[in-house]
């Protein structure tokens, strides 16, 4: 029986390889993919994960292939990524304490969290894609945080790459506000990656030095004493499984990641990479 993954991509910009690397894999196994942005925009990839010739300053060298460059091109000028779901009329919006008819509001609102666990019986993982972009309106997304949950309680498949993985870090019960990869191990764009300048986002002309939170840092704290971060930083590629998660470090990952999450949906595979 075929699969059914969720990709939720960012609106302010994916990064190339990162959808194009488990795209691949996921169409070699003939699943159906179901793309997902936070308004229903569509996405787009950032413009230096289509130049091979791009330098990536911390690792002082292209990470992008001809190849891949052309996929990538091909793939954002198709159709393929036209009317995305859209995560904000799908997901609901918990309402603030302050608003009249809190109580009622909030019963509305599981009412419309549980429709959304119904909506999600027919797939078999999520995946957010990284990226710029994702810090902006992914990881402090409180929709998407309610669709990670939605998956896990249904016991399906996580994924997450690069600054995806923050969205992992920040999904949480609102009761005990602990992250749901607490206890885990996962990985995640590592403290040496992180651009000194030049971090931008796609739909603004905002152009900023150091991503705005170093991911590395927050992926230790929401994993807790009983899990861990691995950056596995001078290795070439880093990917964790931790059923129900997998997790991509960053760009030279995304193919790994991917077979991982065949593997994982395929094979029952449950720990990778540590």
């Amino acid at each position: 029986m075929s699969k059914k993954i969720l990709v939720v991509l960012s609106e302010h910009g994916y990064w190339g390889e990162e959808l194009v690397g488990p795209l691949t894999h996921f169409d070699q196994r003939g699943y159906e993919v179901v793309f997902a942005t936070p308004t229903g925009g569509r996405p787009h990839a950032l413009p230096p994960s289509m130049d091979p010739d791009y330098v990536d300053p911390p690792l002082g060298r292209s990470v992008t292939s001809p190849e891949v460059a052309k996929l990538t091109r091909e793939l954002d000028e198709s159709d393929r990524l036209a009317g995305p779901a859209d995560i904000s009329a799908w997901v609901p919006e918990r309402p603030y304490t302050s608003e009249d008819g809190y109580l009622r509001k909030l019963e509305a609102y599981h009412r419309a969290v549980a429709t959304v666990e119904a909506d999600i019986a027919g797939y078999d993982a999520i995946l957010i894609v990284g990226g710029s972009g994702p810090i902006v309106d992914l990881a402090n997304n409180e929709r998407v945080h309610a669709l990670i949950l939605a998956f896990l309680r249904a016991g399906k498949l996580v994924a997450a790459e690069c600054y995806g993985v923050a969205c992992l870090a920040f999904a949480r019960e609102w009761e005990d506000r602990k992250s749901v990869i607490w206890g885990k191990h996962v990985t995640g764009h590592c403290k040496e990656y992180d651009y000194k300048d030049g971090t931008g986002f796609l739909g603004t002309d905002f152009v900023m030095g150091p991503p705005p939170y170093p991911l590395e840092y927050i992926l230790r704290d929401a994993t807790g004493p009983e899990g861990r971060y691995h950056g596995n930083f001078g290795k070439e590629t880093s990917v964790i499984v931790d059923h129900p998660f997998v997790t991509g470090r960053s760009t030279p990952d995304s193919y790994l990641t991917g077979q991982k999450i065949v593997e994982a949906l395929e094979d029952g595979l449950r720990r990778f990479g540590w």
